[in-house]
This record gives C-alpha cells, sequence and structure tokens, in this order.
C-alpha cells in the first residue's frame, strides 16, 4: 500500500491570518495520525508564511508516523533539518518569493551540491528524497547524487489529467520503472486529488508514499478531514 502524507502547511497558512494558534498545527499533525494518515508533511519556507521553524520542533515529538521536511538546502534549512532529525527530508529547489513548488531540480547540472548535501544528511540518518520533473535524464543524475528516492513533481499531471488527457501518465510510468530499476524508492506529490489518485498510483509501479496537502484541505471543508483521510486511503489501496 502507498503511504499517505498529509502536508499540513495549509492549516498553518490559515493559523497565521489571524494570528494566534487557531487552528494549532501540532493538533492537526496528531489528528490526521490518529484518522489512519501514514506521515506528516512540512515544506519551511524562509519567510515562514506558513510552517513556522518552531513548528518544526513542535511537530517532532509528536509525529510517531513518518515526518518528512521538504525545503530548499540553504543552510538555515539545513541546520533545522540535522538538528530535528526527521524521517525523510525531501529537496526541492524552490525560490524564496515562490507561492509554491513549481520546477524540479537539474540533478545532472547541480550534481556535485546534491552530493554534498545528500552526504550529509544520510550520515545523520535522514533519508533523503529529491523533487524531481519526469524525465528520463533526470532519474539517473537523481541515481547519481546517493539519494534514497525521488519525488515526482506532479504539477503537469494533475494539470492534463484533468482536462481529459489520461496519456500524460507515461512518462511518470517510465521513470517510476527506472528509478525501481536503478534501486531509487519513488515518492510523489504536487496537486494530487481524490479525482486522480487512484489513476496515478494504479499506473505508478513501486509508488511508496504521496505528499498531499492543498487538495486534502481543500476537500475536508466539504467533506470533513477523517473522512477524506479515510478516502485517499482507501483509494491508494
Amino acid at each position: 500500500m502507498t503511504k499517505l502524507s498529509v502536508n499540513i502547511n495549509k492549516i498553518a497558512t490559515l493559523r497565521n491570518s489571524r494570528g494566534g494558534d487557531l487552528p494549532n498545527v501540532v493538533q492537526f499533525a496528531k489528528d490526521v495520525q490518529r484518522f489512519g494518515a501514514e506521515g506528516v508533511t512540512i515544506h519551511p519556507r524562509p519567510d515562514e508564511r506558513h510552517i513556522r521553524y518552531q513548528d518544526v520542533y513542535d511537530l517532532k515529538p509528536e509525529v510517531y508516523t513518518e515526518y518528512n521536511i521538504e525545503g530548499n538546502p540553504i543552510k538555515k534549512f539545513m541546520d533545522l533539518v540535522l538538528e530535528v532529525k526527521p524521517t525523510q527530508v525531501t529537496l526541492v529547489p524552490d525560490a524564496d518569493d515562490a507561492i509554491t513548488s513549481n520546477a524540479g531540480w537539474d540533478t545532472i547540472k547541480h550534481k556535485d551540491f546534491l552530493i554534498d548535501v545528500i552526504n550529509e544528511f544520510k550520515a545523520n540518518g535522514i533519508r533523503t528524497s529529491i523533487f524531481v520533473d519526469p524525465d528520463l535524464n533526470q532519474i539517473e543524475g537523481a541515481k547519481a547524487t546517493g539519494t534514497d528516492r525521488i519525488e515526482l513533481y506532479t504539477e503537469a499531471f494533475a494539470h492534463q489529467f484533468s482536462l481529459g488527457n489520461s496519456d500524460i501518465i507515461k512518462p511518470y510510468t517510465e521513470c517510476a520503472i527506472l528509478a525501481e530499476r536503478l534501486g531509487l524508492g519513488v515518492n510523489a506529490g504536487h496537486d494530487l486529488s481524490l479525482e486522480n489518485i487512484k489513476f496515478f498510483k494504479d499506473h505508478i509501479p513501486g509508488l511508496l508514499e504521496v505528499s498531499i496537502g492543498h487538495a486534502l484541505i481543500a476537500e475536508s471543508l466539504y467533506l470533513g478531514i477523517e473522512n477524506v483521510v479515510n478516502l485517499y486511503l482507501n483509494k491508494l489501496k
């Protein structure tokens, strides 16, 4: 079964919009785990516009499933991850002013940099994953960095699938097959939803984990958080 990791950034965004501590991100993380989620994902950014660096520390003792921290490995982020030691760190090349992640790594161009970063995280017992576009050359490049896993960037899939183009899955399937052959674990995330998750999962061999936040939170406004988590779990079986 593919694991569901719930990205709780949007809960932090809602909290920050009014100040105070409502909704409480730690309680939300505890609740989604209680409802069956197998992981919690956060993506702290330098301006702390949603997840704050203090949240990262506060969540550590409460995440008893998999704790996944995403981000661009600038020094401040690396220091944070090395201190907290989550289950997994997902490296994402987002600019400081990016609204959300919008591209995968060029694993060939940035090979040496990624090797250094990954070696440091792995030396501290932290599983590593690289956010990548569905490109076979980038998968081979990821293997050369020493990463444990890749995370397939699924925005293009989600957009095209919503337009009725199911053939968009082909490069993702090919990349997953190559990654598995190279000994890389496969994760996926970005714009996955209740509408597309089952189709995606059924066509991605060896899919270990999906990280879903924006859609899951939006769907929960209508259907309820516990119900939505369980709907995802059923579709991922």
